[in-house]
């Protein structure tokens, strides 16, 4: 049987490991003591918003705080933060066996690069999460949102997707993974504005003066891609060009579809509104960043991510302010 580990247990990793490894595979979960001591108490309960329901049992969780743990594995699905990548490629070149295949499970373009320059001895993959995962009480990490996690084409990875086919982890293999991000990216966007707005995604996103931000995050990006000559993959219920349109359009529509299409469900908010909370350091660099160092490169400007880096930066330096829907669009689009 295939060894798995998730490098970087938090909640999207502690999802997708529990998923797979109540589906019977080989999993190894590699985080920080607060999920171990979490998942030793109560074990791990998996939920979605379509009614999956699972638990694996403390003594049948395999969970460690030591990089060493992924000496034998086979796959390592990486899932921590971009922001630790770096260090968490030293771990694996310290501790995983060469020829081990690595998943990047995580937000933006340029890990995937990042992660293929320091780890020669191993397989890089571009992988993509879709959904957002929420880690509640009591060892329980919840998926409040539609998506189908994919991979780039490889054959480790086979016995994953045979086994993981029926549950809410489902992965899906793919040979146009870059398109596929920027499809992902598209939908991230949203992470900063949630976050900024210190509500859940569902009130966030029933409130149009929010998605109008949105909107105009999503028409910015797709006209960078089309001077880079990149054209994002859908990954949601809707092609990429019609993102901005649906996503700006009238509450009446978007809150009787848009929610509904998406799953979104009332306990869902962005990791980044978790990293606020907490006073952590932000993806919002690769995230809105990308748009914004993309255009850069063909010689354009971002003007509407830029203002979003922006007020996150602030954020991040100790700003407190929760931003409502009007004060972030006329802020943000000026108008």
């Amino acid at each position: 049987m295939v060894k798995i580990a998730i490098h970087g247990a938090g909640s999207i990793g502690c999802f997708v490991g529990g998923v797979w490894a109540a589906a019977g595979l080989d999993v190894t979960l590699v985080g920080r003591d607060y999920v171990g001591d979490a998942i030793k108490s109560h074990g791990m309960t998996l939920t979605d918003y379509d009614g999956y329901s699972a638990h694996v049992a403390p003594d049948t969780v395999s969970f460690s705080t030591d990089p060493a743990a992924l000496a034998e594995t086979d796959v390592i699905g990486l899932a921590v933060k971009s922001t630790g990548t770096k260090r968490a490629a030293d771990e694996i070149k310290t501790h995983a066996k060469p020829g081990a295949v690595v998943v990047s499970l995580q937000n933006g373009i340029s890990n995937v690069e990042t992660l293929k320059g320091l780890l020669p001895e191993q397989t890089v993959l571009a992988g993509m999460v879709p959904f957002n995962v929420v880690a509640m009480d009591e060892g329980r990490w919840h998926k409040g949102t539609l998506g189908v996690l994919m991979a780039e084409d490889h054959a480790v990875l086979a016995p994953i997707v045979g086994a993981a086919a029926q549950g809410p982890a489902a992965l899906q293999l793919r040979n146009d993974m870059l398109e596929v991000a920027w499809g992902k990216l598209l939908l991230n966007l949203n992470n900063a504005l949630n976050a900024l707005s210190g509500l859940t995604l569902y009130e966030e996103l029933s409130d149009r003066n929010y998605r109008r931000v949105l909107a105009g995050c999503i028409k910015e990006a797709l006209q960078v891609l089309a001077v880079s000559g990149i054209k994002p993959a859908k990954v949601s219920a809707f092609p990429p060009n019609w993102l901005p349109t649906f996503v700006g359009s009238p509450n009446f529509l978007f809150n009787t579809i848009g929610l509904k299409l998406q799953k979104v469900d009332r306990h869902a908010r962005s990791s980044m509104a978790d990293d606020f909370v907490a006073g952590r350091a932000t993806e919002i660099d690769y995230l809105n960043g990308e748009v914004v160092r993309l255009a850069e490169m063909h010689g354009l400007s971002a003007p509407t991510n830029a203002a979003v880096v922006e007020l996150v930066k602030r954020a991040e330096a100790g700003e407190k302010h929760a931003w409502s829907g009007v004060e972030l669009r006329k802020n943000v689009l000026g108008k």
